[in-house]
């Protein structure tokens, strides 16, 4: 059955669909040695390149991990211009790519995998996939910061959809998103007068953070088959 080559480029594991997207427009992807046009179809019969070389059906099942990121690391895959990215701090050695992304001073629970596919799945902020965070501020939350927090604030030409927010100390919270907004937390809290000093992600869906910092290990087979059921529901993919 024939598949569009972004989808295919990420079923095998090479990339995921949104970084599939950006060679094809950079016309690093041939098609039986033709440069094709974005959302061109591929079947079993095709061979398919990038920069010259044949993409092949993966021998090996789908690596999936879960990583306690420290502070300082970088969720890029690249590894030529950024001495601390994520791909050499990990080490894998398969082709993987993470999962959304922690910015630079973030810290906790990222998800990388060999699986594309999976990584469009989990990303599309319509499919209202749960991620959980603590966080410490730099001054004394008012009585005020938890029902603005939950009920949205507008920071990038939006309004941040409704969240689940509750205050854990003096100057830390927990806050729930089901949005992936760019330092979307970081942006809240300066939106109400606030400066984030430490934020740690410590659940994504039903993977709960639970290794020391700059450790990481292989999602157990339970909680692979309850994110394969929990992506059941969402919203298809193109």
């Amino acid at each position: 059955m024939a598949i569009r080559i972004n989808k295919f480029l990420s079923e095998v594991g090479f990339c995921s669909r949104r970084e599939a997207d950006r060679l094809i427009a950079d016309g690093r992807v041939k098609i039986n040695g033709t440069v094709p046009e974005m959302g061109t179809k591929v079947s079993e019969e095709d061979q398919v390149t990038v920069d010259g070389t044949p993409i092949q059906e993966p021998k090996e099942p789908h690596v999936y991990l879960a990583l306690n990121k420290p502070v300082g690391i970088v969720c890029t895959t690249d590894t030529e211009n950024e001495k601390d990215n994520i791909i050499d701090f990990v080490n894998h050695p398969r082709r993987i790519f993470h999962i959304g992304r922690l910015d630079k001073p973030s810290e906790g629970l990222i998800l990388l995998t060999s699986d594309g596919d999976i990584v469009n799945k989990i990303l599309r902020a319509g499919n209202n996939h749960e991620k959980e965070y603590v966080v410490t501020v730099n001054r004394p939350l008012d009585s005020e910061f938890v029902a603005k927090m939950s009920q949205g604030l507008p920071i990038l030409n939006t309004v941040t959809a409704p969240c689940e927010v509750r205050q854990l100390g003096k100057r830390s919270f927990n806050i729930i998103l089901t949005q992936g907004l760019n330092r979307q937390i970081r942006r809240m809290c300066t939106h109400l007068g606030y400066e984030v000093v430490k934020l740690k992600r410590v659940r994504i869906m039903n993977i709960h953070l639970d290794l020391p910092s700059g450790k990481w290990r292989d999602l157990r087979p339970e909680e692979l088959a309850e994110i394969q059921h929990l992506l059941q529901t969402s919203k298809k993919t193109i």
